[in-house]
């Protein structure tokens, strides 16, 4: 099968420091792939250079076909590629709906017009959006779906994680990158949580999940690469 996701000899240097050294890695559609190493190994690097958030000093980045190496954030966000980070980025304030929605600018309106005028567009809009955003709760966690106004402040961690899920789901990306989703959680946490990293499988979508280490991951991924200094261990 030919890789959604391909990596070649993709290297990023910070003042010396040589964070990514020429590492490979591939992903194919609908698999789930660990990418395995201990802090400092270059796994949250390689995902902000795949992400656009750094620019890449060599190497080459394809995705479904297509070249997109240093392309910027938001252009690698409308080619189908979502993630979640290893520190929360939920706006504690702003319901869980609201969270979810942040991640569906690519399929909102988002003209003035519209969003002033069109009342019954704009009405219709809501609606679909608010039906898949509850879907997608309903999926991971069902007791959240009847409290999709409430500010996801008064969530527990386990329910956070959650909601960055779904909010990186929300614009159905062909690619979903887990930042070492499981970091900070109680054993029986992640236990929940593997539950809810199992639920990708077989939904038409690539899964590509960091970890430093392989308690969590043998269980649910379908392969592993290993890497050690920013290189293939």
């Amino acid at each position: 099968m030919s890789a959604l996701l391909e990596a070649h000899g993709l290297s990023k240097n910070f003042g010396g420091v040589q964070a990514l050294d020429g590492l490979d890695l591939a992903v194919t559609a609908n698999e789930i792939l660990g990418l395995i190493g201990p802090n400092g190994s270059g796994k949250t690097t390689f995902f902000n250079v795949i992400t656009g958030i750094y620019n890449a000093d060599a190497g080459r980045v394809m995705f479904d076909g297509a070249d997109v190496t240093n392309a910027s954030a938001r252009a690698i966000y409308q080619a189908g590629i979502s993630r979640t980070f290893q520190r929360s980025r939920l706006s504690l304030p702003l319901s869980i709906f609201d969270n979810i929605m942040i991640g569906n600018h690519k399929r909102l309106n988002q003209g003035l017009w519209f969003n002033l005028v069109k009342r019954r567009g704009f009405k219709q809009e809501f609606e679909h959006s608010y039906a898949d955003a509850r879907a997608l709760v309903e999926v991971f966690e069902p007791g959240l779906a009847g409290r999709m106004f409430e500010p996801v402040a008064g969530l527990p961690m386990i329910d956070r994680r959650r909601i960055e899920i779904c909010r990186a789901l929300i614009s159905a990306p062909k690619l979903l990158l887990l930042d070492e989703p499981f970091e900070g959680l109680a054993p029986a946490l992640s236990q929940r949580l593997s539950e809810v990293v199992g639920a990708l499988r077989g939904t038409n979508l690539a899964v590509l999940m960091s970890q430093s280490d392989l308690n969590h991951s043998q269980s649910l991924v379908d392969k592993e690469v290993v890497i050690e200094r920013g290189a293939n261990a």
